[in-house]
């Protein structure tokens, strides 16, 4: 359970740091939504370009099981890169938004 906590922490840490790194170079605001009781973590950016509404989905991050499930990663920086610089190994990592079979020659966990 502990191991459970300290991932969310990571997780939204990173998120976080992103979202500040994204505030200053963008238009718009980059807020995390964190549905705790599901595990999902999303980082969206609002706002407007000119007349354009922004409404993106930047990163959308599951915890499945004691996994780390990256479903969508549409920051320029990797997400992935970020969670291991913060030490979460490889093998708790799942680049979800790749098939399974092509997961098995990434190094990350295939599920």
């Amino acid at each position: 359970m502990d191991t459970l906590i300290k991932l969310d922490q990571v997780i939204e840490s990173v998120l976080q740091q992103t979202a500040d790194t994204l505030s200053v170079h963008e238009n718009g605001n980059s807020q995390i939504i964190i549905d705790a009781d599901r595990k999902n973590f999303v980082l969206i950016m609002l706002g407007w370009e000119g007349h354009r509404r922004i409404h993106d989905c930047l990163v959308h991050i599951q915890m499945i099981d004691d996994k780390i499930w990256i479903q969508y990663d549409g920051t320029e920086d990797s997400i992935t890169e970020n969670l291991e610089a913060a030490g979460i190994p490889k093998n708790q990592i799942v680049l979800a938004f790749y098939p399974e079979h092509v997961r098995v020659h990434t190094g990350y966990a295939i599920a």
